[in-house]
C-alpha cells in the first residue's frame, strides 16, 4: 500500500464498533469492518479472553494462529462483565458506540443489561447486531449454534464428500465465515439507512439461515422441482466436464461450464474435434447425462501427459483448470505472492506477524494496513481514557478490583 493511500481515511473512518464476539463468525464480521477503517473495541473476559486465544497448536510465540487470523485492526479491553462495575463500564462504552456486535448465548446480554432494548434509551442511534445459531426469536432461540452441527442440519453435509462415502463437513467453517460476511453487510446497510433516517436498528444473522441461504442452487432445486440432491464429490450435477482428473504425474481440477469452453478444450487442447460433434456431448445437458462415458474418454487422454502440460495448454486456450495444492503450496504460489495478499502486521509481543490481507480493493477509501491482533487487554487503559474519560486513579481502582485487566506495558 502506498504512503498516499495510508493517509486517506477508510470508508468507515469515524465509526466505532463495540465487539462482544468471540471465536469466528463475530470476529470475522468485525475484522472486515476494521479493515474498512472502523475503530473496533474488542471486549474480552480477563480470564483468557476470546476462546480462540486457546485454539493451539498452531501458535507463534505463544499466540494462537487462529486468533491472529481474524482479530487484526482491533483494540482489546479485558473487562469482567460478571461484576456490576464491569457492566457499568460496558454500558458506558455502548452508549458511545455506533455499532454493537455480539454472539453470546441467548439471554446473556439481557442479564448484563446490554441487550438492544436496554441500550437504546442511552443510544437511540445504535446499530445492534446479533449473530445467533437459530435466531434471537422463535422456538430455537435458546439452542446454541455451532458450524459443524449446522452444516449437518442444513443439508450441506449431505452434498459434501465422495458419493460412495459418508457425508463430510467442509474443511473450513464456512458457515461461520458467511455469517460474518452477511452480518457485516447488514451493518453497512444499517449505517447507510441511519445516515438517511437518523435511526438505529436491531440486526439478527442466524447461522442456520446463513446455511440455507448459501445452499443455492440445491435448495431451489428442491423447492421448485422436488429434487433432493445427493453428493457429487468434486464433480457437478449441472455442468460437465467438472471435477478432478489425473494426469500422468498427479491430479488437477477442471471446470468446463458451457458449450463454447468445451469446444476450446476439445479443439485447442485435446485435438479431438469429434467430441463436440458427437450428439452425446454436443450440449451441456448431453454431457451431464453421459458424464461417465465422457469422463472415461477424458481420463485416457489426460493420462498421456503431465499435469503441467495440460494446465499450461488449458490456460492458454482459456479453459479453467488448476493444480490441487496443499495449504503450504497455495501460500507460496505465484498467485499469492504477486497479489500482495500476505502482509506483515506489527504486533505488540511478536514484533510482526504475517497475515492474509483483505481481498477488498477500494481506490478512494482503501482498506487500512493491517495491525496484528491485540494481546489480551492491550488497550484497556487507552479505551477507558479516550472513550470514557477515566483518569489514572479510577483506572487503577478498576484494575485493583479485578474489573479490568491491562498488561504491564504502555497501552
Amino acid at each position: 500500500m502506498t504512503a498516499e493511500s495510508e493517509q486517506r481515511p477508510g470508508a468507515l473512518s469515524g465509526v466505532t464498533v463495540l465487539d462482544f464476539t468471540r471465536v469466528l463468525a463475530g470476529p470475522y464480521c468485525t475484522m472486515q469492518l476494521g479493515d474498512l477503517g472502523a475503530d473496533i473495541v474488542k471486549v474480552e473476559n480477563p480470564k483468557g479472553g476470546d476462546d480462540s486465544r486457546a485454539f493451539r497448536p498452531p501458535a507463534i510465540g505463544g499466540e494462537s494462529s487462529y486468533f491472529l487470523a481474524i482479530n487484526r485492526n482491533k483494540k482489546s479491553i479485558a473487562l469482567n462483565m460478571a461484576t456490576a462495575e464491569g457492566q457499568q463500564v460496558a454500558r458506558a462504552l455502548a452508549d458511545r458506540a455506533d455499532v454493537v456486535v455480539e454472539n453470546f448465548s441467548a439471554g446473556i446480554m439481557q442479564r448484563f443489561g446490554l441487550d438492544y432494548d436496554s441500550l437504546t434509551p442511552g443510544n437511540p442511534g445504535v446499530i445492534y447486531c446479533s449473530i445467533s445459531g437459530y435466531g434471537r426469536d422463535g422456538p430455537f432461540a435458546a439452542r446454541a449454534g455451532y458450524d459443524p452441527v449446522i452444516q449437518a442440519e442444513s443439508g450441506l453435509m449431505a452434498l459434501t464428500g465422495d458419493p460412495a462415502g459418508v457425508p463430510m463437513r467442509m474443511g473450513v467453517s464456512l458457515i461461520d465465515v458467511f455469517a460474518g460476511m452477511f452480518a457485516s453487510q447488514a451493518i453497512l446497510g444499517a449505517l447507510y439507512s441511519r445516515k438517511v433516517t437518523g435511526a438505529g436498528q436491531r440486526i439478527d444473522v442466524p447461522l442456520f439461515d446463513t446455511a440455507s441461504a448459501v445452499m443455492i442452487p440445491y435448495a431451489s432445486g428442491y423447492l421448485t422441482a422436488g429434487v433432493d440432491a445427493a453428493r457429487f464429490g468434486n464433480s457437478s450435477p449441472v455442468a460437465q466436464p467438472v471435477g478432478t482428473y489425473s494426469a500422468a504425474d498427479g491430479p488437477f481440477m477442471l471446470t468446463v461450464a458451457g458449450d463454447a469452453v468445451f469446444r476450446k478444450l476439445c479443439l485447442a487442447v485435446l485435438n479431438r474435434p469429434d467430441l463436440p460433434e458427437n450428439p452425446a456431448f454436443a450440449t451441456n445437458e448431453g454431457r451431464v447425462n453421459n458424464k461417465d462415458r465422457l469422463n472415461a474418454i477424458l481420463g485416457g487422454l489426460f493420462a498421456a501427459d503431465t499435469r503441467d502440460h495440460w494446465i499450461a495448454a488449458m490456460r492458454a486456450a482459456g479453459v479453467p483448470a488448476g493444480p490441487i495444492r496443499t495449504v503450504a503450496e497455495a501460500m507460496q504460489s505465484e498467485e499469492m505472492t504477486s497479489s500482495g495478499q500476505i502482509r506483515q502486521a506489527p504486533h505488540a509481543s511478536l514484533g510482526t506477524v504475517p497475515v492474509v490481507g483483505s481481498p477488498m480493493r477500494l481506490d478512494g477509501t482503501p482498506v487500512r494496513d493491517p495491525v496484528g491482533a491485540p494481546v489480551l487487554g492491550q488497550h484497556s487503559r487507552q479505551i477507558l481514557r479516550d472513550m470514557l474519560g477515566y483518569d489514572d486513579a479510577r483506572i487503577a481502582a478498576l484494575e485493583a478490583a479485578g474489573t479490568v485487566l491491562a498488561p504491564n506495558r504502555p497501552s
